[in-house]
């Protein structure tokens, strides 16, 4: 899995701790310890898909616009990561029962994976993962 949904996890989360106010890209890429361009690509991602808004200038910067009791983690990994579990496979050999036909047997097993990924993910909110650091 690529590292767009744990950054995103961890924005949300801290937007979720300041939900009365805008928290700008350089905060935030502060608290995850990364630049700020990686930040700002996921919180675009973020911002397309209606979960965040942001305004720019003085003040500005990025805040929910919706609950974050209302985005599980599972709809955060399908905009940051759906299909990043499938495994890279070299290219077919049709000479070869096993070379023929590996992809697709693989293809299948993680795509069942990714669905046994998204049932469990989709239990969690941003609410529990806030929960959760709270009590750390």
């Amino acid at each position: 899995m690529n590292s767009n949904f744990t950054l995103a996890v961890h924005s949300l989360t801290l937007l979720s701790l300041m939900p009365d106010r805008m928290s700008s890209s350089d905060a935030i890429a502060e608290s995850a310890c990364v630049h700020p361009v990686r930040i700002r690509k996921v919180l675009s991602l973020l911002r397309k898909n209606g979960i965040i808004t942001s305004k720019e200038g003085t003040g500005g910067g990025f805040i929910f616009a919706i609950d974050p009791g209302e985005v599980n983690l599972w709809e955060i990994y399908k905009i940051t990561a759906e299909g990043s579990l499938q495994p890279k496979c070299p290219d077919v050999n049709e000479q070869c029962l096993v070379g023929a036909n590996m992809k697709n047997v693989l293809l299948s097993i993680f795509s069942d994976a990714e669905t046994h990924l998204g049932e469990f993910l989709s239990k969690y909110s941003i609410e529990d993962v806030v929960a959760n650091v709270k009590q750390t």
